[in-house]
Formats: C-alpha cells, sequence, structure tokens
C-alpha cells in the first residue's frame, strides 16, 4: 500500500507549469455510457473525456450555466483581447495555487502572446514577477481582484487606463479573474492534478 501511495505522489507535478497535466477527481465522476440525454449534450467533444466535466455532468444544469459563462468571457468579440484574458486567468491561478488551471491558461496566454519566456517568468516567480508595463498592470490588478480580501483599488484602474486599457476591456478584465477565482476554488476542492503517465 505504500509503494501506491509514493507511486501516486510521485506523479503529482512540484512546480507550476506550461506542461499538459492531467486531473484525477476525488469523487467518481459519471460514465459516458451512463449519462442521461441532458448530461450528454453538455459531454460533446473532449468534454466526453474529461473526468472534470463528466464530474460537474451531475449536475447538468449548473455545468451548462458554467459552460456558456466561459464561452462568453474567454471567446466574446470586442473588448479586451483573448491573451490579456488568459493573462488574467492564469495570474488567478497562480495565485490561487491552482497547478491544474495555470498548466492551462499559461500555455493558452503562450500560444496566443508568443511570449512563453515570460509566461514561464509569472509561473517561477509569482504575480510579482515583472514583464513589461502594460503585463504588469494586468497581472498586478487580477492578483489584487483575486486576493482575499480582493484588494484592487482606483491605483489599480489609472495604470490600466495609463497603459491604454479601456473601461469595456476593464470589465473583461473582471469577469476573466472573477470567474477563474471561482473556478481555481471548484477544481482545488473536487480533485488534483497529476503527471500523465507517458510525462513521468
Amino acid at each position: 500500500m505504500s509503494e501506491v501511495r509514493e507511486v501516486e505522489q510521485h506523479r503529482r507535478p512540484s512546480d507550476f507549469t506550461q506542461d499538459h497535466l492531467d486531473w484525477v477527481p476525488w469523487l467518481e465522476p459519471i460514465r459516458l455510457e451512463d449519462a442521461t440525454e441532458e448530461q450528454r449534450t453538455h459531454l460533446v467533444g473532449f468534454r466526453g473525456e474529461s473526468p472534470y466535466f463528466r464530474l460537474l455532468a451531475r449536475d447538468p444544469e449548473v455545468l451548462g450555466e458554467r459552460s456558456a459563462n466561459d464561452k462568453e468571457i474567454f471567446y466574446g468579440h470586442g473588448g479586451l483581447s483573448r491573451t490579456e484574458r488568459e493573462l488574467a486567468a492564469t495570474a488567478t491561478s497562480r495565485l490561487n495555487g491552482c497547478v491544474y488551471c495555470t498548466s492551462v491558461h499559461a500555455r493558452f496566454t503562450s500560444e496566443l502572446s508568443k511570449r512563453p519566456a515570460d509566461v514561464q517568468k509569472i509561473l517561477d516567480e509569482g504575480v510579482t514577477a515583472r514583464v513589461d508595463d502594460r503585463w504588469d498592470a494586468v497581472v498586478d490588478f487580477a492578483a489584487a481582484l483575486a486576493a482575499q480580501p480582493p484588494r484592487a483599488d482606483s491605483g489599480h484602474l489609472a495604470r490600466l487606463r495609463a497603459v491604454g486599457i479601456t473601461d469595456e476591456e476593464i470589465g473583461d478584465l473582471v469577469l476573466s479573474t472573477a470567474s477563474f477565482s471561482w473556478a481555481n476554488r471548484l477544481m482545488l476542492s473536487l480533485g488534483e492534478p497529476e503527471v500523465p503517465a507517458q510525462a513521468e
């Protein structure tokens, strides 16, 4: 039994990473073959393979609302760039200690920005890492808003405006940060990240 625990512990990531990670739930997800018609509508494509979405599908109405919210916040037209929405999600997840969410959104940020070294600096040093004026303003605001209790203030807003971020874009930044403050807590309370077996 101790050998099994040692192997399982070995597969837990030791650092924040941009590598692909698996996620292991502590509760039993539904099996796709046992899903109701309502549950199946929210498990199309890769979601049917994901233990996270199959677990959330135990309450399909809530999963539907969560998915619609996520889609609008990260893929909505206009407003803040997708890159900076992902940067905010990365910073929020890094602050909250959600290794899995950080890895996912750090990869998106790197791919969209073509700045993987800057993203990795945030992962390695935390949200106090300094990159450039605009990214620092976004990260600092997201971290201040995600803090418990939140400490974002008019100074953070002034810095965002000073680097050219409009009030509409600040609204998108608030939504991205708030969404991931919630998502991190959900993932941290329902399971844990795992290094894929082939990556060990």
